[in-house]
């Protein structure tokens, strides 16, 4: 199975039969944008995006929950990639309110698509939610990035074949016991700001109890840059990237796990 990361949350997944893509969030605008003004899909990028990242054809796209940065660009997506699109009833609302075709929308739930088995497991958002609650209403193509409110949020275990991995965006503890993944693409986005017990349970909760062999670290760049230019980690008023890594490396190192910080657009 191929794995592509593709920036904040969004992972590409393609048995060369069957291409999965997690929220497909590419238009990233920028800080000023989303603190004073109204953000928008932007096509051009999107556009560029794709073909960057030789992405045709889209079967399903899976909007983890509802923020600006997991679901401005996911109906505008699923239009061009021809996906159908899987979220909560906030994501919903979102999909209405850009245009998208409603009988291409379904509630993320359990389902197969291809040779992929994908659970959608309910989850927390990280501590600090800066909009949280529902999307109670339709809301359209120029909105206030705090108008995308969390929702619903979600964890996604996926299988194909032997080949078991969770894609957990929010970094908050869950309770995944019985849904065991050789890897974990793990959000760390806030985990710096947290205090050393928090960092511990996460880790506890979402590598050890899943039995995971390989960690990589996903939520971690500044999302307010576009992808034209290098990825660089959140600026340290919203987050310590440092004391993350130096976390991780020090959990992968006790237990024996495999940690990888991804590449922008390359295979792991």
């Amino acid at each position: 199975m191929r794995k592509v990361f593709l920036g904040v949350s969004t992972v590409l997944l393609s048995d060369g039969r069957t291409t999965l893509l997690t929220d497909g969030f590419f238009s990233r605008p920028g800080l000023l944008r989303v603190l004073a003004g109204r953000v928008r899909p932007d096509r051009e990028r999107i556009g560029a995006a794709l073909r960057r990242f030789g992405i045709e054809r889209v079967d399903g796209l899976f909007v983890v929950h509802s923020h600006y940065d997991h679901a401005l660009d996911a109906p505008t997506v699923a239009m061009m990639t021809g996906a159908r699109l899987f979220g909560s009833a906030s994501t919903r609302n979102i999909a209405l309110g850009h245009g998208f075709p409603l009988d291409r929308f379904a509630p993320i739930s359990h389902l197969e698509i291809g040779n992929f088995r994908i659970r959608a497991m309910l989850g927390r958002h990280s501590p600090g939610d800066l909009a949280p609650g529902t999307i109670d209403r339709p809301i359209g193509l120029d909105s206030r990035a705090r108008d995308y409110r969390t929702g619903d949020c979600y964890t996604l275990h996926i299988e194909h074949g032997s080949e078991k991995l969770l894609i957990h965006a929010s970094a908050n503890h869950a309770d995944l016991d019985a849904h065991p993944a050789g890897t974990v693409f793990l959000g760390v986005g806030g985990l710096g700001k947290q205090s050393a017990e928090f960092r511990a349970a996460y880790w506890d909760r979402l590598v050890r109890r899943t039995g995971a062999r390989r960690v990589i670290p996903i939520h971690w760049d500044d999302f307010t840059r576009p992808l034209d230019r290098p990825l660089r980690p959140m600026p340290r008023f919203a987050d310590d990237f440092r004391t993350t890594m130096r976390f991780l490396g020090e959990q992968a190192a006790i237990d024996d796990v495999e940690l990888t910080l991804p590449t922008l657009g390359e295979p792991l």
